[in-house]
């Protein structure tokens, strides 16, 4: 059992370790199941349970930090963190409001930690906690704030470099006519949750590789919204070529389908030529063991 769990997680100490996972169970598991039957099997909200999963084994990987942690006097912000999760939780669930369900959870787990042993065991686990955030739903409200402006400015890039190219192409608002077939750029394309999605595949892409350079963590930061934009972008020039050549039944086929494994694997290509760039401009060709998560 030692080589499956740290030694200071068996006997008297694991006791309320299990005592808070089986709270957290019996908090979250109706909201995933919710989720499961309605808001996970949309387009837009698929990578939940990708999410949930990677947050699971990244506190698994950082257990032995957790338990080691010192026994620090709880504060009282930490009970008035813990009140303000539970709040969210309990408002989110009870008017279906996702967005706030979802929120209370890395709200909850870091309040929760505090209380458990202290400012430390939150330091150690600071990534898994933030990781949930991705988890939360976008508001309506900002999807639909943002959106317009997205699907515009998409369709606006890729019609100009298709007809830089030398297609028949023509642009009316987000409808994009080439040669004889006509398609709308559609809200899915605008590339907002693909967005959200690729910057929690970025984050944790970044943490993973551990470099020790902060500049160089910086700029992968900051290239994770252009990245994701770009890499929507070939998306939609993907489906507009496809269309042209094979017809819109192709277009709107498998090869749509197919569009999001498209962008993910632009995205990684971009991000692995981009951290192998950066690694030689600042020598940084060594990671951080701290940064890495190790379980044993």
């Amino acid at each position: 059992m030692s080589a499956v769990l740290p030694k200071s997680l068996v006997g008297a100490e694991a006791t309320p370790w299990l005592i808070t996972a089986l709270g957290l169970a019996a908090m979250y598991l109706p909201s995933y199941w919710t989720a499961a039957h309605g808001l996970w099997n949309t387009e837009d909200f698929g990578h939940g349970p990708i999410v949930l999963a990677v947050a699971v084994w990244l506190f698994w990987s950082v257990r032995e930090k957790l338990v080691s942690a010192p026994v620090e006097p709880s504060s009282a912000w930490a009970w008035s963190l813990l009140a303000l999760g539970v709040f969210l939780y309990l408002f989110g669930r009870a008017f279906g409001i996702s967005s706030a369900e979802f929120l209370s959870q890395p709200i909850v787990v870091a309040s929760i930690l505090v209380l458990l042993r202290g400012p430390g065991a939150l330091r150690a686990a600071w990534f898994p906690v933030v990781y949930l955030v991705f988890m939360v739903p976008l508001p309506g409200t900002l999807v639909d704030l943002l959106t317009g402006p997205l699907k515009h400015g998409i369709s606006v890039v890729v019609t100009e470099f298709m007809h830089a190219l030398g297609y028949p192409i023509a642009r009316s608002g987000v409808m994009i006519t080439i040669g004889q077939y006509q398609l709308l750029v559609a809200d899915a394309c605008s590339g907002l949750h693909s967005l959200f999605s690729l910057s929690a595949l970025g984050t944790l892409f970044i943490y993973i590789m551990g470099r020790r350079n902060r500049w160089h963590n910086a700029w992968m930061l900051a290239s994770i919204i252009p990245i994701a934009l770009i890499s929507n972008g070939v998306r939609v020039i993907v489906l507009v070529l496809v269309t042209y050549h094979f017809g819109d039944e192709a277009g709107q086929g498998f090869v749509h389908g197919a569009a999001g494994m498209v962008l993910m694997l632009v995205a990684l290509m971009f991000l692995f030529a981009l951290d192998t760039l950066l690694a030689r401009i600042f020598f940084d060709s060594t990671v951080s063991p701290s940064a890495v998560p190790t379980g044993r």
